[in-house]
């Protein structure tokens, strides 16, 4: 995968002269040109068990993109698939699926068992929605906190959010408050590029603040 930084940054060739960077990052194709064609080349990514095309195309049929049907018994099952190859993120959608009841019945048990599937994985999202699950359907205040300041040390803005709201009705000690401040300032430290920032300032979707 390619940050949206990199992404956005300019492309020069070995005599380091700038080259049209509007083709793909890896094998300098150029970009498809027809739902037809995303497809093709998606499904060749997906037949090689590439964890995030298989997430990725899990998501178009969500949302009937690309030409493809809104199709959610779909999404799940190739939700599956990712999250069996290693993609976190995967188990948070499935989890909300059980959570919305799309494709499949509500049911509390399932959502927690993905959610937590996937923070365990690492999915900083997973591990926010533990956190208001903790809070608004357990009232427990205490390991809702605990969510939240994980998901804020792998840099979810929202969680961050969460705490600054919980610290101003008094659930969340002063220490804490700035505890999560400052490891969220490390993330950003750690991850901020010019290129990141002019992507952020092109396209909403990619902002990592």
């Amino acid at each position: 995968m390619i940050c949206s930084g990199c992404a956005h940054a300019p492309v020069y060739d070995n005599q380091g002269n700038k080259v049209d960077n509007q083709k793909c990052l890896f094998c300098r194709t150029p970009h498809p040109a027809s739902d037809e064609e995303i497809n093709e080349r998606q499904n060749i990514r997906v037949e090689a068990n590439d964890p995030f095309a298989i997430y990725e195309t899990g998501n178009w049929f969500r949302d009937g993109k690309y030409g493809l049907p809104q199709d959610y018994s779909k999404a799940l099952e190739l939700w599956h698939r990712a999250g069996e190859l290693g993609y976190a993120k995967a188990y948070c959608s499935i989890g909300v699926a059980y959570y919305k009841g799309r494709g499949v019945e509500r049911d509390k048990k399932k959502v927690w068992y993905y959610w937590e599937s996937g923070a365990m994985r690492g999915d900083v999202v997973a591990r926010r929605n533990l956190g208001i699950f903790e809070e608004e359907q357990k009232g427990n205040m205490s390991r809702a906190i605990k969510h939240y300041m994980i998901a804020v040390r792998g840099g979810d803005s929202d969680s961050l959010k969460s705490i600054q709201q919980l610290y101003s009705i008094g659930h969340v000690t002063k220490d804490d408050y700035a505890k999560a401040l400052q490891s969220y300032q490390a993330y950003l430290g750690e991850i901020k590029s010019d290129q990141r920032d002019k992507a952020a300032a092109f396209d909403a979707h990619n902002r990592y603040y």
